[in-house]
């Protein structure tokens, strides 16, 4: 089997089922595990926005798409190199990878014609349900029904304990801070989880933009950086556009020192595995006397003042 991965977490579904010397070929953000790192591009973005500010990046990925031009682009040469027999790739978001629409063109021109799996989850579930069919069409049923059982299994340890919490505290999710975006899609249901209540977004549905007027009138009582694409070392670069500005400060959550910025790349942005590594993450932020083991450093980080 020859499998090429177009987007970060099912490269990460890949190497968790055991696949990992199956895959020849993958984006240039496939970083997790390691080893991805060293397989073959099979794709490239279309725009610098590498180290770019919030601001930076939206107004040129906002720009790309009202002149209808194309973020992320398929190497028709690597991938005719690669000779894949399964292409997965997305529906999801354009921003970050190919449309399935140009990934099909560009796989009708190769010599063998490979089966295309397209990802479009919105809740935790469907996430799930992804492994599973990634497992179907690689032919690794049983191994992708042990990785979901165990995935079940952590995620309801979290559900049990939460079911004890003695207050859910008010929480925003910024999935991007200028402009800001409140996280949609699973991180509403995982923030329902571990024992919050999401004052903005709804689980299933999609990100959208918020202006500070309705964050402060939500009035939350956590809040949690976790822009797309960000480590936790670029999300705290970038947190004062929003942490520094005069409206912040009077948010519950500013002056109680519970703003909290995290590795949203990792554990929150990503569709796959590493979710329930996330939902863990945010027990501890929103539930911390039920969940008293601290994150490591480098996943999330308490901003104070």
């Amino acid at each position: 089997m020859r499998i090429v991965s177009l987007l970060p977490a099912a490269t990460e579904i890949a190497y968790a089922l055991g696949l990992g010397d199956d895959l020849v070929g993958v984006s240039p953000e496939c970083d997790y595990p390691p080893a991805a790192r060293d397989k073959p591009i099979v794709s490239r973005a279309l725009l610098p926005t590498e180290g770019a500010s919030s601001s930076e990046a939206s107004r040129m990925v906002g720009e790309k798409l009202e002149s209808g031009g194309a973020l992320y682009q398929v190497d028709e040469v690597a991938l005719r190199a690669a000779q894949p027999d399964v292409i997965v790739t997305q529906g999801l978001c354009a921003v970050c990878a190919p449309t399935l629409g140009d990934v099909e063109d560009v796989a009708r021109r190769l010599p063998m014609e490979p089966d295309i799996l397209s990802l479009d989850p919105h809740r935790l579930g469907d996430v799930l349900g992804d492994i599973e069919r990634v497992g179907r069409i690689c032919g690794v049923e049983d191994r992708a029904a042990q990785v979901v059982e165990t995935l079940r299994e952590r995620i309801a340890r979290v559900r049990v304990r939460t079911a004890s919490a003695e207050n859910r505290p008010r929480t925003l999710c910024l999935e991007w801070l200028d402009p800001m975006f409140i996280a949609g899609h699973w991180v509403p249901e995982m923030v329902d989880l571990t024992g919050g209540a999401d004052v903005l977004a709804r689980p299933g549905e999609k990100s959208r933009r918020v202006e500070p007027k309705d964050v402060v009138m939500a009035s939350p009582e956590i809040a949690v950086l976790m822009p797309c694409g960000f480590d936790l070392e670029r999300t705290r670069k970038d947190a004062p556009v929003v942490t520094r500005t005069r409206w912040w400060a009077d948010l519950p959550a500013a002056r109680s020192d519970r703003v909290w910025t995290v590795d949203g790349s990792s554990y929150f942005n990503r569709p796959g595995p590493r979710l329930v590594d996330g939902l863990e993450i945010l027990a501890h932020i929103l539930q911390p006397r039920l969940f008293p083991r601290p994150s490591r450093p480098k996943d999330a980080h308490r901003e104070v003042g």
